[in-house]
């Protein structure tokens, strides 16, 4: 079928939760463009970052070898391989995307750095024509871990090199196209009264289950508001999956005996299939948390602020890029000292609630979807027309 929409290529080689909303929303935001995607599944990370290549130019040669007008890849795709495959896509106007980078990951027994992790996304990134992150604090981390690499590797490599990098962009993905953050900014969460007659402040987790997002600091946190009795209720949803860390296991435990003891209702536990359960739960819920060590954006903290969750987020990553100050905590030196400042904080914020007060909210315009959909498609269009121009069109 003859259409005159222009045609963009769009390749997520590990299409986790993040990756997928932002690739979907794009192509729901830019309907004026014909969309083609291909994705791998989020498994087996370290064959998927290194084997994408090989696996779509021989079962997607058809696919890929189509006429396009712009090809866009997430960072993990090895575009400098898949080219050297298909020299088709290398006439084809290239945009890689960085969610996040591997230089910052924290380590654990569960993955040791490999340099591969590094110089995949590194060498995409140089053969591309624009690189676009999804905050300042992802490019800026990237910049100052591609230059501590080049700085160690045996063969001495040119300063310039990394010109294009310093040159790339920023722009966020946007926030879901189901919820109204305008209207949702200015909702006010109903108190829960506990079986003791008390106000019940009720917390949000809602992360990857998986090392990086902090689940030690959020077993201190649990400990303590538990040791305490305080009069919070605490939903842990998020996406498992086959080996997740053990420290789960004990925080169901604790917050069942958490519950019987102050006699609240079951909170959620596990992951949220369900798009509009995910949403009235973020609606009921009066804070959401964040204890990662590894975040870029924050995506998972800033839906739930647009369902009006007031968030409590580290002092660093991405965060204070977009969160005022009363919304930070302190990391401490070690998860105890970590756990003593949430705690704190919630107790503060215990306190407002119970005395009728009203908690802050945090509004985050710039994340808004047509905000966004005018960057994307201000720099799609320029791509493409440029390339038009190039080759006489």
């Amino acid at each position: 079928m003859r259409t005159d929409k222009k045609r963009i290529l769009l390749l997520s080689a590990y299409d986790a939760a993040s990756h997928r909303a932002w690739r979907t929303r794009l192509e729901k935001l830019l309907p004026e463009y014909q969309w083609t995607q291909l994705v791998l599944a989020p498994r087996n990370f370290n064959w998927k970052i290194r084997g994408n290549s090989l696996i779509w130019a021989h079962k997607e040669a058809e696919t890929l070898k189509q006429n396009y007008d712009l090809l866009i890849a997430t960072s993990m795709v090895d575009l400098s391989s898949l080219r050297g495959f298909l020299p088709e896509l290398a006439h084809i106007p290239s945009i890689v995307y960085f969610h996040e980078n591997q230089f910052l990951y924290p380590m654990a027994q569960q993955r040791v750095e490999n340099i591969e992790h590094q110089l995949v996304p590194l060498y995409s990134a140089l053969c591309c024509d624009e690189i676009v992150f999804n905050s300042r604090f992802n490019q800026e981390s990237f910049l100052e871990g591609a230059r501590s690499l080049i700085k160690k590797l045996p063969d001495k490599l040119p300063k310039s090199i990394l010109e294009k990098l310093e040159s790339s962009k920023v722009i966020g993905v946007p926030l879901s196209l189901e919820t109204n953050p305008r209207e949702c900014l200015t909702k006010e969460n109903a108190i829960k009264p506990a079986a003791t007659g008390k106000p019940v402040l009720e917390l949000l987790w809602n992360h990857r289950w998986e090392y990086d997002k902090g689940p030690g600091l959020l077993l201190e946190v649990i400990k303590m508001i538990t040791d305490q009795s305080l009069p919070i209720k605490i939903h842990i949803v998020g996406e498992g999956f086959r080996e997740q860390p053990v420290e789960f296991s004990e925080i169901s435990i604790l917050l069942r005996q958490h519950e019987q003891k102050l006699g609240l209702s079951a909170a959620e536990f596990g992951f949220v299939d369900d798009v509009g359960k995910y949403q009235t739960l973020q609606g009921s819920c009066d804070v959401v948390l964040s204890t990662a060590l590894h975040d870029f954006q924050g995506l998972a903290i800033q839906e739930a602020c647009t369902m009006g969750c007031t968030p409590l987020t580290p002092n660093d990553l991405v965060y204070p890029e977009y969160l005022d100050e009363k919304f930070l905590y302190q990391r401490g030196d070690n998860d105890r000292a970590s756990a003593l400042e949430i705690v704190k904080r919630l107790r503060l914020w215990l306190d407002i609630i119970n005395s009728n007060g009203k908690l802050p909210k945090a509004e985050l315009e710039d994340y808004e979807q047509e905000s966004l959909r005018q960057r994307y498609q201000s720099l799609i269009e320029n791509m493409i027309a440029a390339n038009d121009r190039n080759s006489g069109i």
